[in-house]
């Protein structure tokens, strides 16, 4: 290695062995000896330290502590300063520490000495890696895979450690690297002789599948090491070492498609630990700075990760042995974090878990979470402990929810505990404690019904003003002010009209929690690093030393406090009319509220309902505050810049028109808003064609592919929502809005070309499905634009396209004029053709099918003269009933109530046969709950069975085809209609 000159060293610094014995007074107990050493350290310049060092690591003479320490400096000079220094070395010297550096890690005897090594080496080897992948150290690389190949154990744990620690040490990795991966991953993890390199393999193979979450193809190549892994998470954690359970707990987290292969085996090991009492106490902290999660924690923790990544399959195949397992795990008084663990788990499971299933275990699981309740509500009052306390009302909280009316019988066992919990968590140590079991009680008393409920309401209520009074005076960001506003919200929708005396104690609070200004403030660098994370803050670096940082502890409470307003607004409506224009200047601004997503989602979600609160006071207050949200809303729909957000704010716009009707929009508005929608539909466009180009480049991929997707179906999101602006439009103006619209028709008639995606197509054909069905006679002059692609789409492989075709064709019948007679006609081929089609009635392709059935009823019904009615309908009947789509059958009832009425002899069939079919059809529209009793079509069904009731020997024979339920469903309707 090339020498480092006494001439670049300071005084004090001469030479090897006065470096030597810097580094001896770098461990020196004395602080001030440190000190000093430490500023001799820092003003070497860095070829001397570089060189210095890696002859200290690789002397043995030196003595080991000498030698950790120049590990650990070198360490740190090839990572946090590689770039100050490593890159300013001569290229002599870059060489001869990359050789120095092999060479030191293949000949190190001491084994700790060596995993620091290994860590030097794979600290360079990361830096020494490009933007794009290619390793500049293929010395390295080959010594890797040397050693991989070669039959020396100490060499397969230098490469496992490398590997570990950076996985991607590969660059960009071929079909043949992946094949090296494999076989050091595969023959290490068999390892059956050396434990430690089977534990070592285990974690790298667990790192190498967490750096490549994204290569779902990957996962398929490595899922026959996972067996491995878990056999190296069962030996580990009984001996004392729970690293690879917590590598197996980040993979459920964050790659659980990597364990669907093996998920019964993986659960049957995460039950095994969650059980096993012996693993309580074996594991250790791992640093003192940082206490470790216990096995049986992490292994509740993996159990709650499998129940929401494979929800709700995993629920469907393990609720028995999950929720026997976990309600073990709670029982056991011996470790509240296991408890807390366990019952967060439990929380996930049910979450996802379909109620005829929790009900099979529902006495069992609920008395055995009243029985810990008592216990832990008496550890609370001896000793103050709550940990385990604060998972299992939120526990209950959910099983009360999932199950509804089923908690009635349990009602009268929890409430007292739950209600003295709120009653004595009164420091401010408990206030969490006391937040969550009001949501817990409001959870409640939302699954009994008021009925239940109200022999506790004003208790609770009186509990939650208390609280309420109580938070007035504290701090903005009480951890209670979120529990409470949700709670208040419930209590809303348990109460109904009877909550509005409540309100008016409410909403002063709910309003100044909704206008609280975040903290923001611009520090330095410096003054970032000095906060903790605890403090609540949000940093974003600016750059020159600078960030911009946010306090966010304050959002989540201000989001909720907007989302409950909204909620008030929605169900109490003229027990709102008061609150209306303070709340609508609170919220108009929100919509520029950037801090946080959900405050602006609120803002927006909010409009409809407030316009629907103004109205009761009248047209003109409704006009006043309309011109107040209009421009502003418009605005936001073209600045948005976030896709979820942007939603919500056209949903809501197009919600506030079908309000306010015909002419709510002035020339300017029109205007403003015809240049925003077309901005979005040319935007959509060019997008598309920016993915296509990115699939053609050296890079594509499938991460890159899944990425494009993930763009692509915000894309027709957005769509959607034109889609939903153009409808409020067309249903509320008619005709009169086609003059405006046509400035968007090109674009329109762009997305129904036959070139264009599948929901290209769908939404084009919804927008003229929603022409002809609100502007005709008028929309007739677009037909050529339509014509063909709407015949054409009844053959596309998507039923979604399908479906938007089959609906225009149905309502071209139903609204259209006799213009599209002709047009009628050619359909009724291509919709029988359809709805005959072997697959028709799968569950994929049933809507289309029925919106098929129900064109060629309307056809039958409005356009007669286009088909041969007697040679149809009897198909139309045998097709029936409609069972998905409720819109469209019961439409298809009221045409049938029709036909009957009028004794059609085609429908009524000779000597009256096809009664027992209509009967039937009658009787599954009720069990679908097609049949609404407030619809005029009820009663006319209800008519016609009580008109064939009247003929006893029809009637039986009707009957004689229908099973119980078909018969108690007939039964119900004639009671109600």
């Amino acid at each position: 290695m090339a020498a480092c000159g006494s001439a670049g060293v300071p005084a004090t610094v001469s030479g090897k062995q006065e470096f030597y014995q810097l580094l001896k007074n770098l461990i020196n107990p004395s602080c001030m000896v440190r000190r000093q050493a430490e500023e001799i350290y820092e003003n070497i310049p860095g070829l001397c330290k570089t060189t210095f060092l890696l002859d200290a690591v690789r002397n043995r003479r030196a003595g080991y502590e000498v030698r950790q320490m120049a590990a650990a400096l070198l360490r740190r000079l090839l990572s946090s300063g590689f770039e100050e220094v490593y890159p300013n070395l001569p290229s002599d010297v870059q060489r001869d520490v990359k050789i120095e550096l092999i060479l030191a890690v293949k000949l190190e005897t001491h084994a700790s000495m060596r995993k620091k090594l290994c860590d030097i080496f794979a600290v360079l080897a990361r830096n020494l890696i490009d933007e794009d992948g290619t390793n500049h150290w293929p010395e390295g690389l080959k010594f890797l895979v040397d050693s991989i190949y070669s039959k020396n154990v100490v060499l397969w744990e230098v490469a496992l450690h490398v590997f570990w620690h950076f996985p991607g040490i590969f660059g960009t990795q071929d079909r043949h690297d992946l094949d090296i991966i494999k076989r050091l991953l595969d023959q290490c993890i068999q390892d059956q002789e050396h434990p430690a390199i089977r534990t070592l393999s285990a974690r790298a193979a667990a790192a190498f599948v967490l750096a490549n979450e994204n290569n779902i193809a990957l996962f398929k190549d490595f899922a026959d090491l996972l067996p491995g892994i878990l056999q190296a998470v069962n030996d580990s954690c009984y001996q004392d070492d729970d690293s690879v359970l917590e590598s197996l707990v980040e993979i459920a987290d964050t790659v659980p498609k990597y364990l669907g292969p093996y998920l019964e085996d993986t659960l049957q090991l995460s039950l095994k630990l969650c059980g096993d009492s012996r693993l309580s106490n074996l594991q250790r902290q791992l640093a003192l700075e940082d206490p470790h999660p216990r096995v049986r924690a992490a292994a509740c923790t993996t159990l709650g990760q499998m129940a929401t990544d494979f929800a709700p399959n995993f629920q469907k195949k393990f609720h028995e042995t999950v929720i026997a397992a976990l309600l073990r795990t709670m029982e056991n008084q011996g470790n509240q974090r296991v408890q807390s663990h366990a019952a967060s788990a439990l929380i996930i499971f049910i979450e996802d878990c379909p109620k005829s299933l929790l009900v099979l275990y529902l006495d069992s699981m609920v008395r055995n979470l009243h029985s810990i309740l008592v216990i832990k509500l008496q550890e609370l009052i001896r000793n103050g402990t709550k940990l385990a306390l604060e998972q299992l009302v939120t526990t209950i909280a959910s099983v009360a929810d999932t199950i509804e009316e089923k908690f009635v019988p349990y009602y009268d066992i929890f409430m007292p505990s739950l209600k003295h919990i709120v009653e004595l968590a009164v420091q401010k140590e408990l206030k969490l404690l006391k937040g969550k079991t009001i949501e817990c009680i409001s959870h409640v008393g939302l699954a009994v019904g008021k009925e239940k409920f109200m022999q506790d309401a004003s208790n609770v209520m009186q509990l939650l003003l208390k609280t309420q009074s109580d938070l007035n005076n504290m701090e903005d960001d009480d951890p209670q002010t979120s529990y409470i506003i949700s709670a208040w919200a419930r209590m809303c929708k348990i109460l109904g009209n009877d909550f509005q005396q409540y309100l008016p104690l409410v909403i002063e609070p709910l309003i100044k929690t909704a206008s609280a200004k975040p903290d923001v403030a611009l520090l330095d660098t410096q003054d970032v690093e000095n906060m903790s994370d605890d403090d609540g803050w949000q940093f974003v670096n600016l750059g020159d030393q600078q960030s911009f940082g946010i306090k966010t502890s304050g959002l989540e409470a201000k989001a909720t406090a907007c989302q409950m307003l909204v909620y008030y607004a929605k169900e109490l409506k003229e027990g709102f009319v008061e609150y209306t224009e303070q709340v609508v200047k609170l919220m108009v601004p929100l919509l520029k509220f950037y801090f946080h997503d959900n405050v602006r989602v609120a803002a927006a979600e909010s409009m409809p309902f407030l316009l629907e609160c103004a109205r009761i006071r009248g047209p003109e207050y409704l006009a006043q505050m309309w011109q107040f949200i209009c421009d502003p809303l418009i605005k936001a729909i073209g600045t948005e810049p976030d896709t979820d957000v942007l939603s919500e704010i056209m949903n809501s716009f197009a919600k506030s028109i079908e309000v306010m009707g015909d002419g709510c929009l002035n020339d300017e508005q029109l205007e403003e808003l015809g240049e925003i929608l077309k901005a979005k539909l040319e935007g959509h466009f060019k997008n598309q064609e920016l993915r296509q180009v990115k699939r053609q480049e050296e890079n594509y991929d499938q991460q890159v592919e899944m990425s494009l997707q993930d763009e692509d179906e915000c894309d027709v999101y957005i769509l959607t929502k034109v889609s939903d602006i153009l409808h409020s439009l067309f249903s509320t103006y008619k005709e009169k809005i086609l003059p405006w619209f046509e400035q968007l028709l090109p674009l329109i008639v762009n997305l129904i070309c036959s070139n264009r995606p599948w929901p290209d197509r769908q939404w084009g054909l919804c927008i003229f499905d929603d022409i002809i069905e609100h502007c005709s006679p008028t929309s007739f002059k677009y037909v050529e634009y339509f014509r063909w692609p709407m015949l054409l789409n009844m053959r596309d492989n998507n039923p979604e396209v399908r479906q938007a075709a089959a609906y225009g064709l149905g309502v071209m019948a139903q609204f259209g004029g006799d213009d599209y007679r002709s047009l009628c006609s050619e359909a009724v081929p291509l919709l029988v053709k359809v709805i005959k089609c072997a697959n028709s009635k799968t569950k994929k392709n049933v809507i289309a099918t029925e919106n098929c059935i129900s064109a060629v009823g309307k056809i039958l019904r409005f356009k007669p003269n286009c088909v041969n009615v007697d040679e149809v309908l009897p198909h139309w009947l045998s097709w029936l009933p409609l069972h998905e789509d409720k819109e469209e059958a019961i439409q298809t009832l009221s045409f049938l109530c029709d036909l009957i009425e009028s004794n059609h002899p085609v429908v009524l069939g000779p000597n009256n046969s096809n009664l027992p079919k209509i009967i039937s059809v009658i009787a599954e529209g009720k069990m679908n709950e097609t049949i609404n009793y407030e619809d005029p079509c009820a009663k006319r069904l209800a008519n016609v069975v009580r008109q064939v009731q009247t003929s006893e020997e029809l009637w039986l024979e009707c009957i004689s085809q229908l099973d119980d339920e078909q018969q108690e469903a007939l039964q119900e309707l004639l009671n109600f209609a």
